[in-house]
């Protein structure tokens, strides 16, 4: 096997020079562990993009089917159910816009980092991202305790679903930090090559999950009848899972990215990560608004409306996460070849993922619209909830090679840096485009079908700004400009 030459990456240790010893000690560790052949690694961008996908795909895929059997599972409990978990999950999301920002950020860092061959950079980016992104949960914990209720009231919806929706949150809050952490560590594995690891540890997180929601929400074996709540336990005690492993195996020194020394604190760093983060922070919180609004405008048409939107969304998110997975794979090689100073390499494989992404997304989309009604009637039993959940199945059907572009270029575009333009597409396409459409078509009286039609809109927008922004290549020297700039 092929050895690394180790470099000691002095300028780049801060200003305790007393560290230099311990992160060159460091340096060390990461290249032994990358001549162990545990994990595959980079001398130049080497992995292919079906290398980096069908981890990513295949860990997304076993999410996606455990969350339909969750949503199996709660359904037995009634459309209010349904629509108090969806409610409960988007909230709990909207609030973590800034942890998503520190994960965007980690992301285009660490590539970077791999992309030029400097895994001590990447060690020390890691460990300050899980200290920020830590302390962001554990700040973000008490308001989502605190005002669940009236969070929950946004929507509209009946008085015990709200009620369980803020229960939800409350719950799940608790767990915050656990799911930092697999957030973090997971971005920094996938941006530095390795998305066997998130894929098995995600296994796991799976099998505890689908394990408690089953015990949990049932009260069955001695364990406590807890309903919806009993879902949000249980999604937490399987963050609190993929925490431990994760950190066991970061600390034992088992993972492609090491654990950064006293050096990895520094204001450079700090700014680095909030110039490349903050943008995906408002972009995150754009979106979610924007989600949120929309889900409000759902809500008009009753709760039947509202959970099989979320029905819906849990059956083709078999086909969204194929999409995530050419998503991971483009942002991570486009961020390498650019640390490689191979910018035309970072075009290439942009296009490649896109395609890929494109053809394997359409496919699923029909095959999904052909089954609808048989999935939607196997997971709830309520022939108004099914009758929308396959009218909304079948018009994202219809905008699975949109929804592909805009997720894989999309993704191609933050991990080179580009953090702000996706920004712009969503201010455009989910609020201007998604919401100004479903509130026209409120005001008109149109069908709830008409007010699903309104993403097919926002995705056409947001596909032809971006394919337009990575056709123009302004964002190959973005992340060179940031490191000048700091």
């Amino acid at each position: 096997m092929w050895r690394h030459q180790r470099r000691p990456y002095i300028s780049e240790v801060g200003l305790d020079i007393s560290g230099i010893d311990q992160q060159a000690d460091l340096q060390e560790e990461a290249t032994s562990v990358l001549d162990s052949g545990s994990k595959t690694s980079l001398e130049s961008p080497q992995l292919g993009i079906w290398d980096l996908a069908w981890p990513a795909i295949l860990g997304n895929l076993l999410f996606a089917v455990i969350g339909i059997v969750s949503i199996k599972i709660v359904g037995s409990l009634g459309a209010e159910a349904v629509a108090a978990v969806t409610t409960g999950h988007r909230i709990f999301f909207a609030l973590q816009a800034v942890l998503m920002a520190v994960s965007a950020g980690t992301a285009a860092l660490v590539a970077r980092a791999f992309g030029a061959r400097d895994h001590l950079e990447a060690a020390h980016i890691t460990s300050i991202s899980l200290w920020i992104g830590n302390l962001v949960a554990f700040v973000l914990m008490l308001p989502c305790i605190i005002f669940a209720e009236p969070i929950a009231g946004v929507f509209g919806l009946d008085e015990e679903t709200t009620s369980q929706a803020a229960d939800f949150i409350r719950y799940l809050s608790l767990f915050n930090v656990a799911f930092s952490i697999n957030l973090i560590l997971g971005a920094s594995l996938r941006a530095a090559g390795d998305t066997k690891t998130p894929l098995w540890v995600g296994a796991a997180i799976n099998v505890v999950n689908v394990v408690f929601v089953y015990l949990l929400v049932f009260g069955l074996y001695g364990f406590p009848e807890m309903g919806v709540v009993g879902a949000a336990v249980a999604n937490g005690l399987s963050y609190i899972a993929g925490a431990v492993i994760l950190l066991y195996l970061w600390y034992g020194k088992k993972l492609l990215v090491g654990v950064g020394g006293r050096g990895s604190i520094t204001f450079r760093r700090v700014q680095q990560l909030v110039h490349i983060g903050y943008p995906a922070a408002i972009e995150q919180f754009v979106f979610q608004v924007g989600f949120v609004a929309f889900l409000w405008l759902v809500g008009f048409y009753g709760t039947e409306a509202f959970a099989a939107y979320g029905i819906g969304v849990q059956i083709l998110s078999i086909s969204f996460v194929v999409g995530f997975g050419f998503s991971i794979a483009g942002a991570t090689l486009v961020g390498q070849h650019l640390g490689a100073k191979d910018p035309d390499g970072a075009v290439v494989q942009g296009w490649r993922a896109t395609g890929l992404a494109i053809a394997s997304m359409t496919a699923l989309g029909l095959i999904i619209a052909v089954l609808a009604k048989d999935i939607a009637w196997y997971l709830i039993h309520d022939e108004k909830v099914v009758r929308h959940t396959v009218t909304f199945i079948y018009i994202m059907a219809i905008a699975q090679p949109l929804m592909a572009i805009e997720f894989t270029m999309g993704g191609c575009l933050r991990g080179a840096g580009d953090t702000r333009f996706p920004l712009v597409a969503t201010m455009v396409g989910l609020i201007g485009v998604r919401v100004g459409l479903a509130v026209l078509f409120t005001y008109l009286e149109l069908d709830v079908g008409w007010i699903y039609g309104a993403l097919i809109g926002d995705y056409l927008i947001k596909c032809i700004m971006i394919i337009h922004r990575f056709r123009s290549g302004k964002w190959k020297q973005i992340f060179q400009d940031t490191e000048d700039r700091f």
